[in-house]
């Protein structure tokens, strides 16, 4: 079969669960889903089974969780600036699927293991309490921010599958779920914070009692909710759309901080709080 129509139209998913599948979009996710369990790399997806499309992208990151047999709970999205779109050779932002098993609570620790990156970032992230399915019309910043529960903390510790992130493109990235790996999640922020300005907010990184990096929301797609409406638009096209209870994490707002084993990481809120990862 021709490489370049393998995927087709017979994959598709709506609320992040593949229905149907071709063989090689199986094929392809049970590999990926093999490194993802015992934590190891690969060069690239074989010619044979390797994403050309975005659409190709998300059909396998559909198959890697339902092959998993975990719970889609959100979504997260990569390369919100243009330095973080160039560090990965993408020409803009990526979206992939957070599993249950990889969600933490706040205030908690994550095992490096073999984690490549070894970086830790600060990002805001919401829930939904309606869903924002597909349509023919993209949804604007004020329907998305209409439909979000509460805005929450984060900090992802991500990693990727391929042995160089940089060089694989960003189908094959998105297959991978946009070098996904852990999120740690706090409640929802118990403060008005619809009245901040995001994109201004100041968000600071301490590492072992000493500040590393700090930024505002405007690194991520110049304001947060900007990179919210885009995240629910691009799943809404290739992935049927947001679902009630979705949580979605909109990037980072500082520099990665680069961590190691023994690392104490806070990254500092201001008035809406703050978060610490303990690093093993």
């Amino acid at each position: 079969m021709d490489s370049l129509n393998s995927f087709g139209t017979d994959a598709f998913c709506i609320g992040g669960v593949v229905t149907a599948a071709s063989e090689q979009t199986g094929q392809a996710a049970a590999l990926l889903l093999k490194h993802w369990r015992s934590e190891t790399m690969l060069d690239f997806l074989p010619d044979d089974l390797a994403p050309r499309t975005r659409a190709d992208g998300y059909r396998i990151g559909a198959e890697i969780a339902a092959q998993s047999g975990d719970r889609v709970i959100g979504w997260k999205i990569a390369a919100t600036s243009e330095a973080g779109q160039h560090h990965i050779n993408v020409d803009g932002p990526i979206a992939g699927r957070i599993l249950s098993r990889r969600l933490l609570p706040a205030n908690g620790t994550v095992t490096l293991g073999k984690n490549q990156m070894r970086v830790a970032e600060g990002e805001f992230a919401f829930s939904f309490a309606k869903a924002l399915p597909k349509r023919a019309e993209p949804y604007s910043t004020e329907e998305v921010m209409e439909a979000v529960a509460g805005l929450h903390l984060s900090i992802e510790v991500p990693d990727s599958r391929y042995s160089d992130f940089t060089k694989v493109g960003a189908p094959h990235l998105i297959a991978d779920s946009a070098c996904a790996s852990w999120l740690m999640l706090g409640d929802a922020v118990d403060y008005a914070w619809r009245g901040i300005d995001l994109s201004a907010h100041r968000v600071t990184a301490m590492k072992n009692g000493k500040e590393v990096a700090s930024g505002t929301g405007k690194a991520v797609l110049g304001d947060p909710r900007d990179a919210l409406a885009w995240l629910v638009n691009e799943v809404a096209n290739h992935c049927g759309g947001i679902l009630a209870g979705d949580r979605v994490t909109t990037g980072t707002c500082i520099t990665p901080v680069v961590i190691a084993p023994g690392d104490l990481v806070t990254v500092d809120y201001g008035v809406l709080g703050s978060m610490s990862v303990k690093i093993l």
